[in-house]
């Protein structure tokens, strides 16, 4: 832009270039992108990168690990920034929920939280000073001797003393430390905000550097300097450990054109760890991951760092399995984060977070199978959902499912009919399998592949299937699934409560099918033997009787142990509000209030409430943010297909 500026006659022109628009991701933004990944390496100058004035503790970053030598002592900081309204609502509630979850305090008790003031920190009242945030950082901080500091809090309360004395401001955190690991650490949550109530920017230079020096000096000021047997004792540790280890770091540091040369070793800043450098090339090759193709010179292969990582992460995995199991031998089976296609079932064992700074949890579960498996979760996961003890199936990316061949194979001319399946079901029914139950299996399938667009519901009972449905019901799981794994709750009750409780529990739909896939160790043989029980307590119950070995199971079991269920529960709700309960019937359309969730043997149920008296439907998630509204269901048979508001309109369950 121009301004034209006339004087004593003369035409003068002075430019004021504007702001420089942005459109996408331009050539000096990416130049800047990468200076700045090339600031984080080692070796570079400080404060000499684009960008490295901006926000707090810039200069700060300058001056911090100063007093640091080869005998400090060591601490590593994983730092996460987030920006809370992509992270969602509740980002920030269920992180502090999680870091103060039980089992992670010193003798296994939850964690609890403090901040510098106190020891009980009120993390709703740091919830609630949060809102309208825009970001909020995220440390875990690891002093490699956390075990000899004794006392985390008072430690994590100077280092954030001392950030504050760097950051040139005060700061608003929360903090919980966590014994459950090897490695004492301490979780701190800060808020993006200064102490004048802007947001607060941090020099990356402190977030990736500063902050970790200030954590090792504080340690080293704590304990001294380490000796020289304590490192030697280090690194011996190291020589044939199976992760990324600081060998491997200053193998990659001396390494020239990729090539190791002994020589290199005889400098005296590496005298005291010649013999361990060399043991670790040594193991490196033993496990195929260097070559020494020339006496004197080493090749370490350019899988070697993330094979080495990936390694130490099994390592933690299977440490984490057999912590959970008690010592009791079982083969492990780690199922990869993107599925490897296999279904099992088994009870929940442990749980916890495999990425502790993302919220990536995990489940232990001990299978049917007679195997335990590692199971890693979908980002953003609830582990409340999935309670200690309870049965879960677990399903990779299986390709087509049994019920889609099933309604192709029925079809006639693209429609499917659920009268002429439950007349094929009748025939094929075998003792205690309710066809309708088979039935209305596979309509919950259509209702949803209904919501992602693939079917049809022309009419009640009437559906049009696309002659490609196996396909497209393939990618809509694998879309579903993330490409990762699905973990569906079968039941919240364990195994020792199934037996003799009223209801239709997961240990009735076993004996319905027989066993099948059971195994004879762990949770499998705990499952034969809780299912001999279930039979006795039925047999009480004059809902089944022995023929020889074989039990056999009275018709419609399952609905008949649901219904006795729903009708005590129906009396307590009636007993304890004065409303009448009004039973449901399949196909009716039921309106009302939501009130509450009511959890039974036989599932999860919502109480609808019509001012005058009250239904007890099945539930589903998608109703939960509903609390309190009026909505509508319509059921049939298990299925229920809900409509939110006043109003008919789409159906949304």
């Amino acid at each position: 832009m121009s301004r034209r500026d006339r004087s004593d006659g003369d035409n003068r022109f002075r430019l004021r270039p504007g702001a420089p628009k942005q459109r996408g991701d331009t050539f000096v933004a990416q130049v800047l992108r990468q200076a700045s990944k090339a600031a984080n390496t080692t070796g570079g100058k400080r404060g000499k990168t684009p960008g490295s004035r901006l926000g707090r503790g810039h200069v700060a970053a300058r001056f911090t690990g100063q007093s640091l030598s080869a005998n400090s002592r060591r601490a590593t900081v994983k730092v996460r920034l987030v920006y809370l309204k992509q992270a969602g609502a509740r980002s920030t509630v269920t992180h502090l929920r999680y870091i103060e979850r039980e089992g992670v305090g010193r003798d296994g008790e939850s964690g609890r939280a403090y901040s510098a003031a106190t020891d009980e920190g009120d993390l709703t009242a740091f919830e609630e000073r949060g809102h309208g945030d825009r970001q909020q950082f995220r440390f875990i901080v690891s002093p490699e001797d956390g075990a000899e500091l004794g006392d985390l809090r008072t430690y994590t309360r100077h280092l954030m003393a001392r950030m504050e004395a760097d950051l040139g401001t005060r700061l608003d955190w929360v903090a919980v430390d966590h014994w459950n690991t090897d490695n004492p650490h301490t979780h701190i949550v800060l808020r993006g905000k200064d102490d004048t109530g802007r947001d607060l920017i941090i020099a990356q230079a402190y977030l990736t550097r500063g902050l970790r020096e200030r954590a090792a000096e504080l340690a080293t000021e704590w304990l001294g300097p380490r000796t020289e047997q304590e490192i030697q004792r280090t690194l011996a540790r190291e020589v044939e450990q199976e992760r990324w280890t600081s060998l491997d770091r200053t193998l990659q540091r001396e390494a020239v054109d990729g090539l190791m040369h002994v020589e290199r070793l005889n400098e005296p800043r590496l005298h005291s760890r010649r013999e361990m450098l060399i043991g670790r090339l040594q193991y490196l090759q033993r496990i195929g991951l260097a070559s020494q193709p020339q006496a004197g010179t080493w090749v370490i292969h350019i899988e070697a760092e993330p094979t080495l990582r990936a390694m130490g992460e099994r390592g933690d995995i299977i440490r984490t399995m057999q912590r959970a199991l008690g010592g009791t031998q079982r083969d492990l089976a780690v199922s990869e984060p993107r599925g490897d296609g296999r279904t099992f079932v088994g009870r929940v064992t442990a749980k916890g977070l495999a990425d502790e700074l993302y919220d990536k949890g995990y489940l232990v579960v001990d299978g049917t199978d007679g195997k335990a498996h590692y199971v890693t979760l979908p980002p953003r996961t609830d582990l409340e959902q999935y309670p200690t003890g309870s049965i879960v199936e677990v399903k990779g990316d299986v390709g087509t499912r049994a019920s889609d061949k099933t309604i192709v194979a029925l079809a006639v001319d693209g429609f499917y009919r659920t009268d002429q399946h439950l007349a094929v079901a009748q025939g094929q029914a075998t003792p205690g399998r309710d066809p309708r139950e088979v039935v209305a299996a596979h309509v919950r399938r259509l209702e949803a592949l209904r919501r992602a667009g693939v079917v049809e519901r022309v009419a009640e009972g009437l559906w049009k299937v696309p002659d490609d449905l196996l396909e497209r019901g393939r990618q809509y799981d694998s879309q579903r699934l993330g490409g990762g794994v699905a973990v569906e709750l079968k039941s919240h009750l364990p195994i020792e409560r199934q037996t003799r409780v009223i209801g239709a529990t997961w240990l009735d739909q076993q004996l319905i099918g027989g066993g099948k896939g059971l195994g004879d160790m762990g949770f499998g043989g705990e499952v034969k033997d809780g299912m001999r029980q279930r039979t006795d307590f039925l047999v009480e119950q004059g809902l089944a009787e022995r023929r020889g070995q074989r039990p056999i199971l009275a018709r419609n079991l399952l609905a008949t142990l649901r219904s006795r269920e729903l009708a005590k529960a129906a009396r307590d709700i009636a007993a304890e509000t004065g409303l009448e309960h009004r039973p449901v019937t399949d196909g009716q359309r039921v309106a009302g209030i939501y009130r509450r969730s009511v959890l039974l043997a036989s599932g999860r149920y919502a109480m609808l409430d019509d001012g005058m008296g009250f239904s007890l439907v099945p539930w589903k998630p998608v109703i939960e943010q509903r609390m309190g509204q009026q909505i509508a269901v319509t059921v049939r048979g298990s299925n229920v297909s809900w409509e939110i508001g006043r109003m008919r309109g789409p159906t949304v369950g």
